[in-house]
C-alpha cells in the first residue's frame, strides 16, 4: 500500500500562521497536521505502508526542514519517504500527476489539510472508494451521487437542487492507482480543465466512464483546518478525542507554579506556567511560557512568551513576544507586542 499526499498549496486561508510554516506542518494537539493524518491512515488501512510520497511547493518554503520531517514520519511507519515538487499550482490533478513514477498499485490519496476519525474495512470489489461525510448543508460542498446499489455514480460540486448529503472530504483509495494515473494523463494530454486547473475528478469521472466501480467510505469525525476558527474548534475536538484514547498530552517537563491546568490540554516540553489558568481546550508548544495569563480555546505553538492575558479564541506562533489584554487574538511567528 502506499499514501499519496499532495501538500504544495500555501494555505492563504490560514495566514499569518501559514506564512512561515507550511499550512500540514502547524500543530493540531501538539501533532503536525500531516503527521497526525498520515499516521491515522495507517492506522485505518491496518496492512503494512510501502511507500509515502509527498508532492511539496517551492523548495524556498517546502524546505530541507520540512523534508526531513516528512522522511522521519514516513520511517516512523516503515515506508520509504518520496518527495515530489509541484512547480505551479495547476490543480489536484496536476499535483498528483508530480509523483508520476510513484502511481502503481493500491494506493491512498490523501490532501493534506484535514484531520479525520474513522473505523472501517476497505470494500474489496470496489476498483475505489472515496471517503464522505454526511454534512447538513451538501449545496457548500461536492458531492457523491449515489445509485441502488450505493455505488458512486457521479461527483457534483456544490449542487443546487439535492443530490446526497455525502460530502467528499479529499481522501480516496485506489485498488490500482495507474488507472487514475492513465485519466489524469488524458486530461492533461487534452487540456481538460476545471476552474482553471486540472482536477483530480476529471480523471475519476474517466475511471467511471469505464465501468470502474467506486464506493464510499464514510468517516466518523470530519474536521477541516483551513482558517483560525476552525483550526481552533478542531484543535479542541482532537483534544477530546485523544483524552477519551487515553494519551497523556501533558508532558512531565512542565514547570507549574501556582497555576491551574484544566483539563483537556496539550502541554508541550519544558512549557513554564506561572499564575496561570490553562484550558480547557488548550494546546501549548513546547518552550513557551505563560505568566499570569488566562487562556482557553486556544492554540500558542513554540518558544513564546506570553505575559498578562485574558485570551480566548486566540491563535499563537512560533517566537512571539505578546503582553497585552485583547483576547481573539490572531499572531503569526517572530511577532512582538509588548
Amino acid at each position: 500500500m502506499k499514501i499519496i499526499v499532495p501538500m504544495a498549496g500555501r494555505g492563504s486561508r490560514l495566514r499569518p500562521h501559514s506564512l512561515t510554516v507550511p499550512k500540514p506542518l502547524i500543530p493540531i494537539a501538539g501533532t503536525p497536521i500531516v503527521h497526525r493524518l498520515v499516521a491515522d491512515i495507517a492506522k485505518i488501512l491496518d496492512e503494512p505502508i510501502e511507500e509515502i510520497a509527498f508532492i511539496l511547493g517551492d523548495p524556498a518554503f517546502f524546505g530541507d526542514e520540512v523534508v526531513d520531517s516528512l522522511i522521519k514520519l514516513a520511517e516512523s511507519l516503515g515506508a520509504k519517504a518520496s518527495i515530489y515538487r509541484q512547480d505551479e499550482p495547476l490543480g489536484t490533478g496536476h499535483a498528483i500527476m508530480c509523483a508520476e513514477s510513484s502511481l502503481s498499485g493500491p494506493a491512498v490519496i490523501a490532501y493534506a489539510d484535514t484531520l479525520i476519525r474513522a473505523s472501517f474495512n476497505l470494500d474489496p470489489n470496489a476498483d475505489a472508494v472515496i471517503w464522505t461525510k454526511e454534512v447538513a448543508r451538501p449545496e457548500a460542498y461536492g458531492v457523491v451521487k449515489l445509485d441502488a446499489n450505493n455505488e458512486i455514480v457521479e461527483l457534483v460540486e456544490k449542487p443546487e437542487t439535492f443530490v446526497s448529503n455525502q460530502a467528499v472530504i479529499g481522501i480516496y483509495y485506489f485498488k490500482d492507482v495507474a488507472l487514475l494515473k492513465d485519466e489524469l494523463q488524458y486530461v492533461l494530454d487534452n487540456n481538460i480543465i476545471n476552474g482553471g486547473e486540472y482536477q483530480i475528478n476529471d480523471g475519476i469521472k474517466g475511471m467511471m466512464a469505464k465501468g470502474k466501480t467506486f464506493v464510499t467510505g464514510t468517516v466518523d469525525e470530519w474536521m477541516d483546518c483551513g482558517n483560525k476558527e476552525v483550526a481552533i474548534d478542531t484543535n479542541t475536538r482532537m483534544l477530546n478525542f485523544l483524552t477519551s484514547d487515553g494519551e497523556q498530552l501533558v508532558s512531565n517537563s512542565v514547570t507549574n507554579e501556582n497555576s491551574t491546568i484544566i483539563s483537556p490540554c496539550f502541554i508541550g516540553e519544558n512549557v513554564v506556567l506561572k499564575n496561570t489558568t490553562v484550558g480547557p481546550n488548550v494546546s501549548v508548544g513546547n518552550n513557551t511560557v505563560l505568566e499570569n495569563v488566562t487562556i482557553k480555546n486556544s492554540l500558542i505553538q513554540t518558544n513564546s512568551v506570553i505575559k498578562n492575558a485574558i485570551l480566548e479564541e486566540a491563535m499563537i506562533g512560533n517566537h512571539v513576544k505578546y503582553n497585552g489584554e485583547f483576547t481573539k487574538i490572531s499572531i503569526g511567528d517572530y511577532t512582538v507586542v509588548e
